[in-house]
């Protein structure tokens, strides 16, 4: 059995990107028309630049299924770039500022920071989210759903309700440009971006990931590489300028004792046959995961993002030839791209869940794995004092 996981090839202005997906079971139905709609919300957002209004992303299943249902095979993803012209693209012998440009020149050995740029560039996260995408047919089985939307852009931060549930959350996102879930803070996001571009300048922000519905016990504590906490931090802080991750109360846990950081545990029988168990909290400091391991509480990841390297009035930068000073040319790019860094973030969070899943409930096909599954709840609700 092979374990989940996936590759990404491709460069910016190449023929196309891709994803190689190994390890979904078989029997999974495939749902092509959600992939492509979570590539057009990649697309989207308020601040996007020229090069989205080249490119209509849409995925070609290339292997791995048969009438639309996965057959345990390698599955092969491929995104065409209308914007093919990698071998006509100029050199560019002088890196941006906050780019990849200068570490991978003096990485690969070459004054042409095109070599690098051209992999370097988020077009990558094309093939993680319809990766991420391709994947959420296997937890939707199981009823895990996953949302993402921006927090805050620049230093216009929104209120957030945690009373919402998840479509609540992703209906408020999908109602503006910014992918903020509330109204009036997107408003002044998309003014904040607009003065951002009159002053030629770039903006970051912070995006925030939930995951419901995951049972508790994905994930481990036994081995310092499958705590499922560095994992999602990983597949997070892996995308194009993120800077920084956290998890639940995350860096504020250091500004409170302990009494104000640790989630009190109760027992609901009402519950019992939730995937919580009928274990619950009285708050989720903790972000859903504790000692590596899920505990049946919503999972709550933040990232933050880095204003965007290309500025339209450029930076002061050396031109790796001449080794002279020079202005870094501007190629072109958003002016910030957080709203769609958040269906990033949302996609390889729902990778990193459903890998976790299926290390717990392996099987070659969606059938064994959902006995398996069905296995554990039923074990773990027999647990303790009134087991049946």
């Amino acid at each position: 059995m092979t374990r989940l996981d996936y590759r990404t090839a491709g460069e910016s202005h190449g023929r196309a990107v891709l994803a190689l997906v190994e390890g979904l079971p078989a029997g999974i139905r495939i749902d092509v028309d959600f992939i492509n709609a979570e590539l057009r919300r990649r697309q989207g957002g308020y601040g996007r630049g020229g090069r989205m209004k080249i490119e209509h992303d849409e995925v070609h299943v290339l292997s791995g299924t048969r009438r639309d249902v996965t057959i345990g095979s390698p599955i092969t993803l491929q995104i065409d770039n209308k914007d093919y012209r990698i071998d006509d693209a100029p050199a560019v012998p002088h890196p941006r500022p906050g780019h990849a440009d200068l570490a991978g020149s003096l990485k690969w050995l070459t004054t042409d920071c095109r070599t690098i740029l051209e992999r370097a560039s988020a077009r990558e996260t094309a093939a993680r989210v319809a990766a991420g995408a391709l994947v959420r047919s296997l937890l939707q089985e199981f009823g895990i759903d996953v949302v993402a939307y921006v927090t805050r852009v620049g230093c216009v931060e929104a209120k957030l309700n945690d009373a919402l549930t998840l479509d609540e959350w992703r209906k408020l996102r999908d109602g503006n440009e910014a992918y903020c879930p509330d109204s009036q803070a997107a408003t002044d996001m998309i003014a904040a971006i607009k003065q951002a571009k009159i002053d030629k300048d770039t903006l970051g922000g912070i995006v925030e990931v939930r995951v419901h519905g995951q049972p508790p016990g994905l994930g481990s504590c036994m081995r310092w590489q499958d705590k499922l906490d560095g994992r999602l931090m990983q597949a997070v802080g892996s995308i194009q300028a993120f800077k920084g991750v956290e998890i639940g109360l995350g860096f504020g846990s250091a500004l409170r004792r302990g009494s104000e950081v640790h989630d009190e545990i109760d027992y609901d029988e009402n519950q019992r046959n939730k995937p919580s168990l009928g274990y619950t909290r009285r708050s989720n400091r903790a972000g859903g995961l504790e000692g590596g391991m899920t505990n049946g509480e919503d999972i709550v990841v933040r990232g933050v993002m880095k204003p965007i390297s290309t500025l339209l009035r450029g930076l002061d930068s050396v031109n790796l030839e001449t080794k002279l000073a020079q202005r870094s040319d501007y190629e072109r790019s958003d002016i910030a791209a957080v709203a769609a860094a958040s269906v990033v973030a949302e996609h390889v969070v729902a990778f990193e869940i459903a890998r976790a899943f299926l290390e717990k409930f392996a099987g070659d096909t969606l059938e064994e794995v959902r006995c398996s599954y069905d296995s554990y709840l039923d074990l773990a609700r027999k647990l303790g004092v009134g087991a049946d």
